[in-house]
């Protein structure tokens, strides 16, 4: 039997900030492989090869990586599911395990201080490249991902992550020489590099937001034509299972017009769609979301009030949860929201949080909930920011 690695979170990995040579060795010398080429020469022939190599593995790291290992939006065959991870190693992204316990871990804290690659925290470049060369992330969170570790062959080629993309290096060499390796091969690698990572970093920065998703993802329509449609990046944030991501006639999505067609020769099946009331902005959203977009809000309203608290409260309580958690209280004795204004000078009031609600976020079903939490977080705070101050 195969020994496998051991599970390992990011969050868990013990941490040491320094760089990882054994892995960054593939990544660093791939770009200069890429210099090469001024001695193997290019032409129109090994930039069309370069291209069709390009398209083909972009479609394999938005099919395969994304679209199905990291959140399953559509099904297929297990022979088919073997190819698109073999073309999606192919890459030098590492394994297909590696990459959708990483991206799972990044929907879950999307732009919080716990996401992989947030530009809002660690600024561009570092959630462009510099996470790559961050130990944290080295191993692969088999936990994250126990409907990929059942198959043995996407184990063996978790074991053997290099294997895809030695096979097709090769291939290119035997068929076109060393043009085809430089050229073919490593200027399309290096080309998915970066394509990939700018939905890291610019799809976080750059572009418009349709919907309230409690992070910086961004709707970038040129973007979703290098990255054949994960420029939707916004989109895709609001609805993650949806092998889809323009939900509108006009925003290009060539993956999933690819998609369509493998699924009329019957290759793929299943595909999932975004409902209409995601598209059209109608479903309200999940508590966790309104939690964050709340907390986002009251940061802004009053970071220091919010930050003092977080120093001591790890969760700021609604006065349901203080009612539960101290019945003996009982309403009469806990203050409620009027109270609370009228202890604490300079409430906003629900008037003001919806427009610094509006001036930060798309419009949603949720705003007076959001609105309503963000209210609350601000009084808890500058109420327990008081409290500590007198008892100081």
């Amino acid at each position: 039997m195969t020994p496998q690695p051991r599970p390992v979170s990011a969050d868990r990995a013990e941490y040491h900030d320094d760089i990882i040579y054994p892995d960054i060795v593939p990544f660093v010398l791939v770009h200069l492989a890429c210099l090469a080429a001024i001695w193997t020469g290019v032409t129109w022939g090994m930039l069309a090869l370069c291209a069709g190599l390009y398209l083909l593995r972009m479609f394999a790291v938005t099919a395969g990586y994304h679209r199905y290992f990291s959140h399953r939006s559509f099904r297929t065959s297990r022979a088919f599911q073997f190819v698109l991870a073999f073309l999606a190693q192919s890459t030098t992204q590492k394994s297909v395990m590696w990459w959708a316990s990483l991206h799972r871990h990044h929907h879950k804290h999307s732009d919080t201080e716990h996401d992989v690659h947030s530009p809002r925290h660690r600024g561009f470049w570092y959630a462009h490249v510099g996470w790559i060369f961050d130990r944290r992330y080295e191993r692969t969170d088999l936990e994250a991902v126990p409907d990929l570790v059942k198959y043995p062959e996407l184990r063996f080629l978790q074991r053997y992550e290099q294997v895809p993309s030695i096979v097709l290096a090769f291939a290119c060499w035997l068929a076109f020489g060393w043009a085809g390796l430089v050229v073919g091969f490593f200027w399309s690698t290096v080309l998915l590099y970066h394509g990939t990572f700018f939905i890291n970093s610019l799809a976080h920065v750059h572009g418009r937001q349709r919907y309230a998703t409690g992070d910086d993802s961004r709707n970038n329509w040129w973007l979703a034509i290098i990255t054949l449609g994960e420029g939707w990046h916004n989109n895709h944030h609001a609805y993650q299972r949806s092998a889809r991501q323009g939900f509108r006639w006009y925003e290009v999505d060539a993956t999933y017009y690819a998609l369509l067609g493998l699924r009329a020769i019957g290759v793929v099946r299943d595909l999932g769609t975004p409902p209409a009331d995601v598209v059209e902005n109608r479903r309200a959203l999940g508590r966790a979301t309104i939690e964050r977009i709340a907390r986002q809000l009251a940061e802004r309203i009053d970071r220091d009030a919010i930050e003092a608290c977080l120093r001591h409260l790890p969760h700021i309580p609604t006065h349901a949860e203080l009612e539960a958690k101290f019945p003996h209280l009982h309403m009469p004795h806990l203050p409620t929201r009027a109270e609370l204004e009228a202890k604490l000078p300079h409430m906003p009031s629900m008037d003001e949080l919806r427009a610094a609600a509006r001036r930060m976020i798309p419009d949603t079903p949720s705003m007076d909930e959001i609105c309503a939490r963000a209210h609350e977080m601000v009084a808890m705070a500058r109420l327990h920011a008081r409290g500590s101050a007198l008892s100081a």
